[in-house]
């Protein structure tokens, strides 16, 4: 591995030349700004919509996608919004666009299966990719089969300040709209606002990946990318299998013992079942603080109220306490202990030396100490030297010389 000390932060960010990437079918000229393409047609609702989406990828290589769910207004969050932005085509008077910005609509009565088969062909650059890969596998049961994560590609570059506003506005010194981050995806018909925010999650995706993989290639860190992507794509295929029996210990939950411990259960769980019949997020129902707040006033003996509650709810919410207030001691919540012993004076040894090579190799190649391994990672490797391949991707086991498979 070689790395090119005599580039600075300053030269990683200067333009870069207007040779098309072996990718993308677009360049940013000299002088031209980034527009976005228009979308007259609104949110991509039939089959006729689809197809002549499905005929501008194509022939491409790589496209950006995006998504947007509605995790904050119901209980099941689903997928709204699919971007997707493709390279924008050449025309005798050259590039006159960016990128071609579409939004699929999941909301309408559409078959996707078709979308997700040419997306499966193709390189898909996301920003931040394992939401993405998960929300798209739950409700399309798509798998990517390449990606290219700008947040990956930007933190191999040493760079800081990784949000896709920031990156944005480093490398095109445009400012992204805020704003509708919280926004109930679901809405139909979309504000105008709602849409635009939504296309630009995707429209500088392809340009800005342009840029970053040009950067790794000179910084000969390409190909940690692709490890670092690959793996990306093994995680997210991962199933996270909920535990309902240790769901309810909220972040609080530690400092509640015996018979309190068994209210907040009883009323975490009674919040779920109130949550999913409205279909609402938990929170709206009552908020975590105030769950704990509530185990406890009915642990010492009072009965917390809530004026917004209707009566069938209150009637609930105190059942719920009233049967937990009632349980024998031996069907209380068991507090959480730590398993495990004490490292061994060797492997805190071990775990020193990965920390100090780690330390060494982010201090000359300008990364986050943190991202060329986290220090759970270390501790780990420390105490089972053969859990290195599993924890950590290839270009970073050789620069903390971990035993490769």
């Amino acid at each position: 591995m070689t790395n090119d000390k005599g580039s600075t932060n300053a030269q990683m960010t200067k333009e870069r030349s207007e040779t098309p990437s072996r990718h993308s079918d677009f360049v940013i000229p000299s002088g031209v700004g980034i527009r976005h393409s228009s979308l007259s047609s609104g949110l991509i609702t039939t089959s006729a919509q689809l197809t002549e989406l499905l005929e501008k990828i194509e022939p491409v290589d790589r496209v950006a996608i995006d998504t947007e769910a509605d995790s904050l207004h119901c209980y099941r969050e689903k997928l709204c919004l699919l971007q997707v932005s493709v390279p924008a085509a050449v025309s005798d008077r050259g590039y006159d666009n960016v990128a071609r910005d579409y939004i699929v609509d999941p909301l309408a009565e559409l078959d996707l299966a078709p979308l997700c088969a040419v997306l499966a062909q193709k390189e898909i650059v996301l920003h931040g990719a394992d939401y993405d890969l998960r929300l798209l596998r739950r409700s399309l049961n798509f798998a990517a089969c390449k990606i290219f994560d700008t947040v990956i590609a930007a933190r191999l570059l040493g760079i800081g300040e990784f949000s896709l506003a920031a990156l944005v506005e480093r490398f095109f010194g445009v400012k992204l709209a805020k704003g509708s981050q919280k926004a109930n995806w679901a809405r139909r018909p979309l504000p105008e606002r709602m849409v635009e925010y939504a296309m630009n999650d995707t429209h500088y995706l392809l340009p800005l990946a342009d840029r970053l993989e040009s950067q790794l290639r000179e910084q000969d860190r390409l190909d940690w990318l692709g490890q670092s992507c690959e793996r990306a794509i093994e995680q997210a295929a991962a199933e996270r299998v909920r535990d309902v029996d240790e769901a309810w210990r909220i972040r609080g939950s530690g400092a509640l013992r015996g018979r309190a411990a068994a209210v907040l259960r009883a009323l975490w769980q009674w919040r779920e079942k109130e949550a999913e019949a409205v279909d609402r997020p938990a929170f709206h129902i009552l908020q975590n603080d105030e769950l704990l707040r509530a185990a406890e006033s009915f642990a010492s003996g009072s009965v917390p109220d809530y004026r917004y509650f209707l009566p069938r709810r209150r009637r609930a919410f105190r059942d719920a306490a009233q049967s937990a207030l009632q349980l024998p001691e031996d069907e209380w919540p068991v507090s959480r202990r730590r398993f495990g012993t004490r490292p061994s004076a060797e492997v805190v040894r071990r775990s020193e030396e990965l920390r100090h090579r780690r330390d060494r190799a982010a201090r000359e190649l300008e990364l986050e100490p943190t991202f060329v391994a986290p220090r759970a990672t270390l501790e780990a490797i420390a105490a089972d030297q053969t859990r290195a391949s599993a924890l950590l991707v290839p270009w970073q086991q050789q620069l903390l010389g971990t035993p490769r498979e």
